[in-house]
């Protein structure tokens, strides 16, 4: 029966991040810098708030929105960390992780045969759900730009197709962010075109060398926002994402995820209030501990003389691979599991802008890390 399957299913392929993560799991004594997972624990008073949640029997359907006392609380978020304004009955969705966020802009804003013009390389979870509505990806190849997704790389790929413009900042994979400048230069030049935004914001509470700004600021008429608790709580498993758009666009938004989810989980609900409360500032020690890890691979990386771009914020390092070794980032990767037994994610599972680079995550201990980035030197070191 498989013949009967949607083409577009069949023909899109499973996470680069997560086959190679599969591929080489069950090896033993391996190092880790993979998956985009904070090590840190979810903080105690969070899963307190989910234990009471369940302990008072809050286990029911909630408003297909959020409930409400969450809604206000990401909306006195967003505002006290980023100074942006929306309602909360009218202008967020309380979503299933910032995936799901994704997955309900695109189903709402896309058409048949319109384009989305993302960065190359950029995550993998977005191009799939653009095909599968009939949209077509467009990406902007920003490796000699300093990975910087900046509006002289966007302009010449807009066209009378173009409906929507990914901006996913701090850059999963590459860690790099966008300055105020650059994000006003391009809100400016889309005020008159009727082109959506979608400002992928989840690594929002850890950026290193500037505070976030999201184009929303400059753009709140034509962006959707899309955050959530995964990265800045370290709450990947508790499933809460936020979507922030003006009314007009989020009441369509909301008949998708309505059919989609009915509603976000209600213990994680409750758990994601006492986070954006209580819980406002519980990014800070884990930042200050990620800049430390950061300048400490940094350091090894430029000393073994591989060419990467210092990130300013999420967790990753996307290093370009020697041009002595001959091979394809997917053979470097698997090769380097084997004989250095560390396990690093191949630079085309972030598009094809991605081959000939590999993606070090630093969410891991320092110990861990040395550990790690010692093996890589060493089987560098054989293959000069």
């Amino acid at each position: 029966m498989e013949h009967l399957i949607n083409t577009r299913v069949q023909e899109i392929e499973v996470s680069g991040i997560r086959k190679f993560y599969n591929m080489v799991s069950h090896i033993d004594d391996v190092i880790s810098l993979t998956i985009g997972q904070p090590d840190f624990l979810t903080p105690e008073h969070v899963k307190q708030a989910g234990i009471k949640a369940i302990e008072d029997n809050f286990t029911s359907y909630t408003h297909n929105a959020g409930i409400s006392e969450l809604r206000t609380a990401a909306c006195d978020f967003v505002a006290k960390k980023y100074g942006l304004t929306y309602e909360p009955d009218s202008e967020v969705i309380v979503t299933v992780g910032a995936s799901e966020a994704i997955d309900i802009t695109f189903r709402t804003i896309l058409a048949e045969g319109t384009e989305v013009i993302l960065p190359g390389p950029i995550y993998p979870g977005y191009e799939p759900i653009i095909r599968m509505c009939g949209a077509v990806p467009v990406h902007v190849d920003i490796r000699d730009n300093q990975f910087r997704f900046t509006l002289d790389m966007i302009k010449p790929y807009i066209t009378d197709k173009t409906r929507c413009i990914v901006m996913p900042y701090p850059s999963n994979p590459t860690g790099v962010s966008l300055t105020e400048i650059e994000l006003k230069e391009i809100a400016d030049y889309l005020k008159e075109r009727e082109i959506f935004v979608l400002a992928d914001e989840i690594y929002s509470e850890l950026t290193y060398d500037q505070p976030h700004i999201s184009i929303a600021s400059f753009l709140k008429e034509k962006t959707i926002v899309i955050n959530g608790l995964s990265k800045s709580h370290s709450m990947t498993g508790w499933r809460i994402g936020f979507l922030f758009a003006p009314k007009d666009i989020t009441k369509h938004i909301l008949k998708v995820h309505q059919y989609n989810v009915s509603c976000a989980t209600s213990i994680a609900q409750r758990a994601a209030l006492a986070a954006l409360t209580t819980g406002m500032d519980d990014a800070i020690p884990m930042k200050k501990e990620y800049i430390k890890r950061r300048d400490y691979v940094y350091t090894r990386l430029t000393a073994m003389g591989l060419q990467v771009v210092r990130p300013d914020g999420a967790f990753y390092f996307f290093v370009k691979i020697p041009d002595f070794i001959q091979l394809n980032s997917f053979d470097f990767a698997l090769e380097m599991v084997h004989q250095a037994k560390v396990a690093v994610v191949p630079g085309s599972a972030f598009s094809e802008y991605g081959e000939g680079y590999f993606r070090l995550s630093f969410a891991c201990s320092l110990e861990t890390l040395e550990t790690g980035l010692n093996r890589i030197e060493a089987f560098l070191n054989t293959k000069k």
